[in-house]
């Protein structure tokens, strides 16, 4: 017996196909398949063929973006520029932070005051929807594994991207005074925290793409730490976004 197919109608609301999840993530076919093999991707098997929910395999590119190696997420990145160029034009992801939504002095002690904290500094920017779900979402990300990257640097998102949490895509960062455990994979202590708030998926991967880089091949965390106030530490960013921009343009 032929395996099940599925209908226009279930791929249309959240179901894909090998060949589309694959392409969703720019990712070759048959590695994609193997990881459904190996059970380390959400997937459903229907006969010989894996099918995958959408919600899941973008939740699940969230967690692999954050935890790839140098080269692959430099490739992840340059897919996500191309996607950018391509339907808007490039970003900088500086410009979606602004001085009101940086807090250089968190007085937060423990991954909970964090996550209550950086929801209070999203929502007083006056874009957030649901400031209860904003802190729920950041909740249920952090208890399914953390966005702490290592380095002292956490990118907060929530688990299932909602491209109507908020009204327009922005960042918010906080610097809390001391290390917070905050689950890394160094085990050390974080201190520098981004929250994501993107409305459309693909920036949302294109903006995390960028700080991981940012993370692992520049100096902006040491001189986000080193940084004064709120103007300082967007200038910071800007002026690491520019050197890794005109690196990555060689």
């Amino acid at each position: 017996m032929p395996p099940p197919r599925l209908s226009g109608i279930a791929m249309e609301f959240g179901l894909l196909d090998l060949k589309r999840a694959a392409a969703r993530l720019h990712m070759d076919e048959l590695e994609l398949k193997h990881f459904a093999q190996r059970e380390e991707v959400p997937s459903q098997k229907r006969g010989d063929d894996f099918f995958f929910e959408q919600r899941l395999l973008d939740e699940w590119a969230q967690r692999r973006m954050i935890g790839i190696s140098p080269k692959k997420l430099t490739n992840e990145h340059s897919h996500a520029m191309d996607e950018r160029s391509k339907s808007s034009g490039e970003i900088h992801i500086s410009d979606l932070l602004s001085e009101e939504a940086i807090a250089p002095f968190l007085t937060a002690k423990n991954r909970g005051g964090v996550l209550r904290d950086m929801t209070e500094l999203a929502d007083s920017t006056g874009l957030v929807y649901d400031k209860d779900a904003l802190f729920k979402g950041l909740t249920e990300r952090e208890e399914a594994a953390s966005t702490a990257v290592g380095g002292g640097a956490a990118f907060l998102h929530v688990k299932f991207h909602d491209e109507y949490l908020v009204s327009e895509s922005f960042l918010a960062l906080g610097r809390t005074n001391r290390p917070v455990f905050f689950g890394a994979p160094d085990d050390e202590g974080t201190d520098i925290f981004f929250l994501i708030n993107c409305t459309d998926r693909r920036l949302h991967l294109h903006v995390l793409a960028r700080l991981c880089l940012l993370a692992h091949g520049t100096t902006l965390l040491a001189d986000l730490r080193a940084a004064p106030d709120a103007a300082s530490m967007l200038a910071v960013l800007k002026s690491a976004e520019e050197s890794l921009l005109g690196t990555l343009r060689r």
